[in-house]
């Protein structure tokens, strides 16, 4: 028991003696840890943000939009789209938009020349739009049944170009659409499903057409499907609308990007593993250098313990020591080091921190298994050197 004590401090002291070289000799570990700690909390982390947006958005919005056979130039659905489309069974609610063309929207006067240049979207839209999509309307309200009966020239602004208007929450606004005003009863909150809509203004069906001098017929549905019948419900889409003929319906489920995007993180994840690992075999070569370089230059100590009786076993075994030690303080620091890059960066980015710790006791294992394999050849080469040898070599 004594020898074994004897010999762990012999080993710490070898390492604490040199701690600039035993400092870069731990980088390897320190790196390769937090390399993988990193690879995989940091992508978990995004897909659990990707995830938890999917949680509270849905998987089962759809997108549909009016083909080419719907018409020329600006092909739209027919005026009963809508009602066609909730007649599905698996429809739990549908509204409609429509992008208007050639319509100018100014929110200040003197700006008309700006904004004739670099156009904001205008829609007209149906009074059931934030309740299909689940968003929110953060200042003031939505068009409402009332808009339509008493035919008022009210407009929502989307978050982005609310933004980009100055508008303030409950500010009595009015902006200019085609040179007719309109005021603007709310903003509607971010649609991450569809982020076109946060730079768009919304209008009612009657203002697009008696108003801004359009048909306001609607080009767009977002429909919502009972959950786990969305591709089903998006094929049944294109029959409901076109009733079997040879209509074009394109639709379209936003969320199987975020699902999507979520795979790539997946790969990114692997891409970041393997690039840890490989820094830990790289730094596992560097210990055996650095510590095979460390042996010629005590060779002075390693013949004065082989002269007063100290056996190879106990040579090697120090410099064994000092390889395990490297591995489990490397291993320990690169762990914490990626750990604090994880939640560094997630708050940061507004992510849900995802950290699966029971991982990380295997990296760190994976870490020593390397210190150790590197240190043997050195452990080896310390032992067999013989006490007339080191003179020469010290």
């Amino acid at each position: 028991m004594s020898q074994a004590r004897d010999l762990i401090g012999v080993a710490l002291n070898g390492l604490t003696a040199r701690k600039s070289r035993t400092l870069m000799i731990m980088l390897g570990p320190i790196i390769g840890v937090a390399a993988m700690v990193c690879a995989i909390g940091l992508t978990e982390s995004a897909k659990g943000q990707l995830q938890s947006q999917l949680a509270q958005l849905g998987t089962n919005l759809i997108i549909a939009q009016a083909g080419g056979t719907f018409g020329s130039q600006n092909p739209t659905f027919p005026a009963n789209a809508v009602a066609r489309v909730e007649a599905v069974s698996s429809v739990t609610g549908a509204a409609a938009t429509a992008n208007l063309s050639n319509v100018v929207s100014v929110p200040v006067l003197g700006a008309k020349s700006y904004y004739e240049a670099f156009p904001v979207p205008v829609r007209a839209a149906g009074v059931g739009l934030p309740s299909v999509l689940q968003v929110p309307v953060t200042s003031g309200r939505w068009l409402d049944l009332a808009d339509l009966r008493l035919h008022t020239r009210a407009a929502v602004l989307g978050e982005g170009i609310a933004k980009q208007y100055g508008y303030l929450p409950g500010e009595a606004r009015t902006i200019s659409l085609n040179n007719a005003n309109f005021a603007v009863v709310g903003v509607l909150g971010p649609v991450t499903l569809d982020p076109e809509l946060d730079n768009a203004v919304f209008v009612t069906e009657w203002s697009a057409q008696h108003v801004l001098g359009t048909n306001g017929e609607p080009n767009q549905l977002y429909i919502r499907a009972v959950p786990g019948t969305t591709t089903a419900t998006a094929n049944a889409v294109h029959t409901a609308i076109s009733l079997g003929g040879s209509n074009q319906v394109s639709t379209q489920i936003p969320s199987d990007v975020l699902q999507a995007a979520a795979q790539a993180n997946k790969t990114l994840q692997q891409v970041a593993f393997l690039a840890g690992l490989l820094a830990l075999i790289v730094g596992g070569v560097g210990i055996a250098n650095v510590m095979s370089i460390s042996v010629i230059q005590r060779s002075s100590e390693i013949g004065i313990r082989r002269a007063v009786g100290h056996s190879r076993s106990k040579i090697a075994g120090q410099f064994l020591l000092e390889s395990l030690f490297v591995g489990l303080l490397g291993g320990l620091i690169g762990a914490a080091l990626g750990v604090g890059i994880v939640y560094g960066v997630s708050a940061i980015s507004g992510w849900v921190v995802v950290i699966d710790y029971k991982t990380i006791p295997l990296w760190m294992g994976l870490a020593l298994i390397v210190a150790v394999v590197a240190g043997l050849f050195p452990s080896i080469k310390a032992s067999r050197l013989e006490p007339l040898e080191t003179l020469r070599l010290g």
